[in-house]
């Protein structure tokens, strides 16, 4: 029964963690085209973090209800499971789609030299308890 009950809420945690990565995507090309220009890629890439963070806040309160966990265990392991979805993806996307050095990528997490992801990242895994707390969903 937990392991059944489990699979349907990591299931339903996979299909949000798309929508994060679609929009996420969108983002990006966004950023790139538009920001980027005017003040440049690292620069870019820090101000993203920040709309990026708030763009997974705001999907996940949507759909929090969705999810349907049942405790505080639930909502942990759909953070978990995106953050680790999403630097996966990241790292796929940046070395075999868009040939990004792993010095680049290493980069945006470098908090000593201005790399913000890290805080994009510990949003993205609490997000989904903070949001089902916000909403009495445990």
């Amino acid at each position: 029964m937990f392991g059944e009950k489990i699979t349907h809420v990591l299931a339903r945690g996979f299909i949000v963690w798309l929508l994060i990565i679609f929009a996420e995507t969108i983002h990006g090309i966004t950023r790139t085209l538009l920001l980027e220009p005017l003040i440049g890629d690292f620069r870019a890439r820090q101000v993203s973090v920040f709309t990026g963070a708030a763009m997974i806040v705001v999907i996940t309160f949507v759909f929090v209800r969705w999810l349907k966990g049942s405790g505080a265990l639930d909502f942990v392991l759909i953070g978990i499971m995106w953050v680790i979805l999403t630097v996966g993806f990241e790292i796929l996307l940046g070395r075999l789609v868009l040939d990004i050095s792993w010095e680049r990528i290493a980069s945006d997490f470098d908090i000593l030299h201005g790399g913000l992801m890290l805080f994009g990242v510990l949003v993205m895994l609490f997000a989904p308890i903070a949001m089902a707390r916000l909403c009495d969903e445990i």
